[in-house]
């Protein structure tokens, strides 16, 4: 049973489709067993204790330290054992040295085509205003391993979403969210957790 822990700073649909998923038995072999955000606000661990799950919030800003809160945040996450750690939506760089410990167990999606569109600088609304100002016919999301870059891991899925005439920043949000996100994050754990992704 693959132990996982998920990491958000916002609403939680990337989460909300990841518990629609095992709830439906399109996640086997996989059980989530904390939720981890950084935002007191988040509805995401409000979606968490609905389903019984433990949800807990480290924010940098009640730290003295970013260095204090990485170990902090190393520490919370450690006491899980988990084996896979998934960023749906959190906005926290993640530390090196979990990077490290966690060679080929975190995953992130994306909300574009990688290399397009990713990096610093590009998440949530900007991701979809550089497309629809770049003119792009075709955009979507990846699910990618996390390395020491930002957003330059290994791609494990990605799927293509249509940018049609009209649309507005919010309008291509939500069907790539739709359409793209909510689709492959579910399916990239359950690969790995069944071993369809080799690691």
């Amino acid at each position: 049973m693959l132990r996982v822990g998920v990491m958000v700073s916002g609403g939680g649909t990337n989460l909300q489709a990841i518990l629609d998923a095992l709830d439906a038995g399109r996640i086997t072999n996989a059980s989530v067993e904390v939720v981890i955000s950084n935002n007191p606000g988040a509805y995401a661990l409000e979606r968490a204790k609905g389903h019984g799950i433990p949800a807990e919030c480290l924010s940098p800003k009640d730290f003295e330290s970013r260095e204090a809160f990485n170990e902090a945040f190393l520490a919370k996450v450690d006491s899980y054992k988990l084996d896979l750690i998934v960023l749906a939506g959190f906005l926290v760089k993640i530390p090196e040295a979990m990077v490290e410990r966690y060679e080929h167990r975190i995953i992130n999606v994306h909300p574009s085509l990688i290399p397009s569109f990713c990096g610093v600088g590009y998440y949530g609304l900007r991701v979809h205003e550089a497309a629809l100002a770049r003119g792009v016919k075709v955009t979507g999301a990846t699910v990618h391993y996390v390395d020491g870059g930002m957003d330059t891991g290994p791609i494990i899925l990605q799927k293509a979403v249509e940018v049609l005439d009209g649309d507005t920043p919010e309008l291509l949000q939500r069907r790539v969210m739709e359409e793209a996100e909510w689709v492959i994050l579910p399916k990239a754990i359950d690969m790995i957790a069944n071993g369809g992704q080799s690691r």
